[in-house]
């Protein structure tokens, strides 16, 4: 069906003007198809749960392809199960199903929002788990050729929030395959600290799934991370910046009591911990706007009701500014941007 409508109804941050041109897909086929159609325009883009996407109030003079496909195939064997799922699926709710059904690798990354398919984009990771740990291969319709194939991970250069799908392949993911365990006696082994603190255990005891989702959920819920319509600090794209990587010899030169992690050769620095301590603090607004960072998490960017996208662009900047001038960390923004709503002045 094509219409025309706001993405602001359709994005987590709830900002957004309208597109020029909608095609919903519903199945697997009319995805294909409706990505054919969106090509032929100057500009298209594919949307899932709209939960990593700002908007610029302007909208989006091209075609939005909505990916509402739904499906999920699983092939079990002694060592585990190789799953294949539709990119309309909504991602928690299929790792609630996989919980359900004891199938692991997943239940650390409950609670995220958006869909299946836009999870290998941005290697989506939480609590000491990334997709790429049991992520196998998606199928992919490709923009440059027409092609549909499957495509292995191995080929998608995945790394922190990115991969390729993120940064030159352009095309849509139709369908995602993921090998999964199978749930021992003794539970999953907890990877990350702050998890491992919520559920009173060392750092790599094994712990039964439902009970890492539930404290997961928990955890995510009390940083205003998992979405609630009641909830302002929800209304967001989550994590606005993802977590600076810089040298090991720069990293020296900021405060000892930064939080640093290895990355390679690199260092991994907190971005809460920069836009905290450069003075950046919960709830802050620039005067007179309706964008605000969350009551609950420094990291996110939120709407408190009837925010614009200008807005929220006029925030990113000032935390930006903020950051670079303090500890000269340049921040980058997480989600994708449409529109020019990032550039200076």
């Amino acid at each position: 069906m094509t219409v025309s409508t706001r993405l602001a109804d359709l994005t987590t941050f709830r900002v957004g003007g309208p597109a020029a041109t909608l095609l919903t897909a519903d199945t697997t086929e009319e995805l294909v198809a409706h990505a054919h159609t969106a090509w032929q325009d100057d500009e298209w883009l594919v949307v899932g749960g709209g939960s990593n996407l700002l908007v610029a109030d302007d909208g989006f003079a091209g075609t939005v392809v909505l990916v509402r496909t739904h499906g999920l195939e699983a092939d079990p064997d002694d060592d585990g199960v190789t799953v294949r799922v539709a990119a309309g699926e909504p991602w928690d709710r299929f790792v609630a199903t996989t919980v359900e059904n004891g199938w692991t690798g997943l239940e650390a990354l409950s609670g995220i929002p958006g869909t299946v398919g836009a999870a290998p984009v941005q290697n989506i990771g939480a609590y000491g788990v990334e997709l790429s740990d049991v992520l196998t291969r998606i199928e992919f319709l490709d923009a440059s050729t027409g092609d549909r194939a499957w495509v292995d991970a191995a080929e998608l250069a995945l790394g922190y929030r990115t991969s390729t799908l993120k940064h030159g392949r352009r095309g849509v993911v139709l369908t995602v395959e993921f090998r999964l365990g199978a749930a021992a006696d003794a539970g999953v082994p907890v990877r990350y600290a702050q998890l491992a603190g919520s559920l009173g255990v060392e750092l790599g005891t094994p712990v039964d799934p439902l009970t890492i989702r539930r404290t997961v959920l928990r955890l995510r819920s009390s940083k205003g991370m998992v979405l609630d319509d009641a909830d302002p600090d929800t209304w967001s794209a989550g994590s606005f910046f993802t977590n600076p990587i810089v040298s090991a010899a720069f990293a020296e030169t900021l405060p000892t009591e930064a939080p640093r992690w290895p990355a390679g050769d690199d260092v991994k620095l907190s971005a809460a911990w920069l836009i905290e301590h450069a003075g950046v603090h919960r709830g802050y607004a620039v005067p007179g706007s309706r964008a605000a960072i969350s009551s609950k998490h420094t990291l996110a960017l939120t709407n408190r009701g009837d925010a614009t996208a200008a807005q929220v662009a006029e925030l990113a900047r000032y935390v930006q500014v903020t950051v670079l001038n303090r500890f000269g960390v340049s921040l980058v923004p997480e989600p994708v941007v449409v529109g020019d709503l990032l550039a200076a002045g």
